[in-house]
């Protein structure tokens, strides 16, 4: 193992035609940490870890690893390895020589090769099936003999593209877990791109929240989560996502959805001013009186706990709770969120309010 990189990316820019992709992309990876990429579909995250591979060029900025500029240097002198969403494995070959073949491309001694694949299939738990072709795997020994083939090499920088997409929702829960773990036991940075957010929050060490283009926020899955940075990434990041209501501060009063509450203005800015309120599903509660007024559509009931379809103001919103005696779909009930769980945001740019 040559160590783990750092990676810097400096006013990254990338064009598709007149199409541009990035927009200036600025962003600290820091060795040994797991990174997600997390966006919706199209929102230059592939892109960033692309240029990072070298399998995109950059039309503007640079990129650095260890403080050596690679913006020009060709995938081969990255000391990086790839693992696709598809694989890319070798149909032809067994997994062994799936493995091996990096090495053998580099020169590599067979004795030394050998040991090498060894180490690597154990360590993901497939030494009993290299001498199988792709074709004769599951899914997800399918997605182990890639992660072999990128591990044999002992690079710097691990580079994950979805490699988890192919796979059920069992096994993914599973791989994901064990990925962490392998990534912890080599020491070795990673940066997992996916549009998963669940993925993202609970793989990683901070998630950098691309929306067209541009880095929307990058922290810590707690810090993201908590104090999202727009209305934007608040509507993005939660299963279900947050709330957003149209709501007014007055004077240091503020109504939501029309509904004064006054305990939830406590310590805001006094100035006068339309606003966005931001409520997470798990942080609103049922009331007898007070509180916003709203019509259950329908309850998604999961046994442990249940999901309700609110409408409130003629607007749709979602509520968790562990009750085990679940309104009637009709029923007319009264919310209020809990004290301090109100998130402000500006309504002419999205960007969140201090309190």
């Amino acid at each position: 193992m040559s160590g783990s990189a750092r990676v810097r990316i400096e006013a990254a820019v990338k064009r598709h035609g007149k199409t541009t992709v990035l927009h200036g992309i600025d962003l600290e990876v820091k060795p040994g940490e797991f990174f997600a990429f997390l966006g919706p579909s199209g929102s230059g995250k592939t892109t960033t870890l692309r240029l990072l591979a070298g399998l995109e060029t950059l039309d503007g900025g640079r990129v650095f690893l260890d403080d050596v500029d690679v913006s020009h240097a060709e995938p081969g002198a990255r000391d990086v390895a790839m693992v696709f969403q598809s694989y890319a494995l070798y149909p032809h070959m067994t997994v062994r020589d799936n493995i091996a073949f990096p090495l053998r491309m580099t020169g590599e001694k067979a004795p030394a090769i050998e040991r090498a694949v060894l180490e690597a299939a154990r360590r993901v738990d497939i030494a009993h099936l290299l001498e199988r072709r792709p074709g004769q795997l599951s899914g997800g020994q399918q997605q182990r003999c890639a992660l072999a083939r990128a591990i044999v090499r002992k690079p710097r920088l691990f580079l994950l593209d979805e490699p988890l997409s192919n796979l059920d929702a069992k096994l993914r829960l599973e791989t994901r877990a064990e990925l962490r773990r392998l990534q912890r036991s080599l020491g070795v940075t990673a940066i997992y791109v996916t549009h998963d957010q669940e993925e993202a929050m609970t793989i990683a060490d901070r998630i950098a929240i691309f929306m067209d283009g541009r880095l929307a926020q990058v922290g810590t899955p707690h810090d993201i989560f908590n104090q999202p940075a727009s209305a934007q990434v608040a509507a993005f990041i939660g299963s279900p996502p947050m709330n957003l209501f149209p709501a007014r501060l007055e004077n240091g009063a503020l109504s939501v959805a029309g509904t004064p509450l006054p305990e939830a203005a406590a310590g805001r800015s006094s100035m006068s001013q339309s606003v966005t309120a931001g409520v997470r599903p798990g942080d609103l509660e049922w009331c007898a009186e007070g509180g916003m007024p709203a019509e259950v559509e329908f309850v998604e009931d999961f046994g442990d706990s249940a999901i309700v379809n609110l409408s409130v103001a003629g607007q749709r919103a979602k509520m968790r709770t562990d009750r085990r005696d679940l309104p009637a779909e009709g029923a007319r009930v009264r919310i209020v969120p809990r004290p301090g769980s109100i998130h402000l945001f500006s309504q002419s740019d999205g960007r969140r309010l201090a309190s």
